[in-house]
């Protein structure tokens, strides 16, 4: 069986590229297609029994590809659609960006695992349309709706979705009224220790863009006082370096060694942001640390309140004030055990268990009846 593993962009390793390698260790022979890469960034991410080829579409070969391939947004439809698959049996496509596009053979098998329907076209567009620059608002909109028809009509190539949340379901469900399996993302809980020494201060991780709202957490440590470390990078970096007070760090990127080591001492992870799934969450509960989120998205699938972590109702300020006090004022107990055991149900091994088992399960179903069946004779009158 061949297999082909389509997926939007891969310049740097997170949580969709975490969800392509898992997919490769259980089709170390696929062949990899990618709008525009960095191979040395992919190939450190893939396992060593990866033996099949990367290819990339020709968004890669435009001029600056790797530094604005968003703006090639456009092109990418028809890139995919260029991409010659007719030599595969299986299709597993990655989707956030346009991936799920391609063009398959009618008996060949295609399943998307979905992280979200593209957010700037629909449910966030207009979020994105108000933090872009002036040509940008004065195109897009053409360029939006035209990418929504395609969306749209893309989506009926797909046989089967995945959705890395019930959240991501619901919206699959709206944007493209189709049903999805819920399976979420694959998250290395093995990798941390909950036993290690807490320290005194918060963290909050991830990029440094709008809707992640790393910008509510330091206007709420400037109120409390309290220290909190942000790592992360993006278009908000140097707007909150001169938000934040002595008492806020901003770390910019870093390696994950480093990373794991915040995780395993911070005292709480500061999550403000609505999410699709959330990757970070379940890492630092694997970690030991307790998780302060904004109640919404797949938050609300990872985080149990009262007992991993707390939620709060208003992405504003003053609520997540509340949440933090409420830690402070140990409100709640947050044994690192019961932490790392309710991570542990989200942990690569049972990714790969439960997408290996869905995909088995719609080979061994026809994909359509035969139509040269015999027909009966006529019956003679």
């Amino acid at each position: 069986m061949k297999v082909a593993i389509i997926h939007y962009w891969w310049l740097s390793n997170r949580g969709g590229e975490a969800v392509c390698s898992a997919l490769v260790e259980l089709y170390p022979h696929a062949d990899l297609f990618i709008h525009v890469c960095n191979e040395d960034v992919v190939r450190q991410a893939l396992p060593a029994s990866f033996t099949g080829k990367i290819h990339n579409t020709f968004i890669s070969r435009l001029p600056g590809a790797k530094k604005h391939y968003q703006k090639y947004l456009p092109f990418m439809p028809m890139a995919l659609e260029q991409l010659d698959l007719s030599a595969y049996d299986l299709v597993l496509s990655s989707e956030s960006g346009p991936a799920k596009g391609v063009v398959t053979r009618p008996d060949a098998l295609h399943i998307c695992y979905c992280h979200s329907p593209m957010r700037y076209v629909w449910d966030m567009y207009h979020d994105y349309l108000a933090g872009a620059g002036r040509l940008i608002r004065t195109l897009f909109p053409m360029v939006a709706h035209w990418l929504r028809v395609w969306d749209r009509l893309s989506a009926d190539r797909v046989d089967h979705f995945i959705a890395n949340s019930g959240f991501v379901a619901a919206r699959i469900r709206k944007f493209y009224r189709r049903d999805a399996e819920v399976i979420y993302p694959p998250v290395n809980t093995t990798e941390f220790d909950p036993t290690q020494e807490r320290g005194d201060f918060y963290l909050c991780l991830g990029q440094l863009v709008a809707y992640k709202r790393a910008d509510l957490a330091v206007e709420a440590f400037n109120q409390l006082g309290l220290p909190l470390v942000v790592v992360g990078e993006g278009e908000l970096f140097e707007r909150l370096k001169t938000l934040a007070k002595p008492n806020v760090t901003l770390m910019g990127r870093q390696p994950f060694p480093v990373i794991k080591d915040l995780l395993q001492r911070c005292r709480g992870l500061i999550f403000p942001g609505m999410e699709d799934f959330g990757i970070v969450p379940v890492e630092a509960m694997a970690a030991g640390a307790p998780v302060i989120a904004y109640a919404k998205g797949g938050a609300l699938e990872t985080v149990i309140h009262g007992q991993t972590g707390v939620l709060f109702n208003e992405q504003s300020v003053e609520a997540l004030i509340a949440a933090v006090r409420r830690v402070e004022d140990r409100e709640f107990d947050f044994p690192a055990a019961t932490m790392r055991a309710h991570a542990a149900g989200f942990d690569k091994a049972i990714f790969k268990q439960k997408v290996q088992a869905f995909i088995d399960q719609k080979l061994a179903e026809p994909l359509f009846v035969p139509p040269n069946k015999t027909l009966p004779a006529p019956t003679e009158v």
